[in-house]
């Protein structure tokens, strides 16, 4: 695991997934390589779709903007060591 700590930007989802969220992230940079953002938010968005059901989106990097919807209770944006994580399940279209 790494040493350092995640600092949660913002976030609409419930503590223990918050915390699932930032381990993911942490277990997936003990994997890849740090420049490796692909495979990093590959490895988060498979383990969310196992561990909550499909749909979940994961963007990683040091420079990005967004724009998005999102389900309630299902967002999260934090920086561990110098890379920033976004993960969340987008809307259905049943449901809008």
């Amino acid at each position: 695991m790494l040493e350092g700590k995640a600092l949660i930007e913002d976030t609409d989802m419930p503590v223990k997934m918050q915390i699932q969220a930032m381990a993911s992230a942490s277990q997936a940079l003990d994997l890849y390589d740090v420049f490796d953002c692909r495979s990093i938010s590959a490895h988060i968005k498979k383990e969310f779709d196992k561990r909550y059901g499909c749909g979940w989106q994961c963007v990683v990097g040091s420079n990005f903007g967004c724009f998005f919807t999102h389900s309630k209770g299902t967002f999260i944006y934090f920086t561990l060591e110098t890379l920033s994580f976004l993960i969340f399940r987008g809307v259905s279209s049943s449901s809008s």
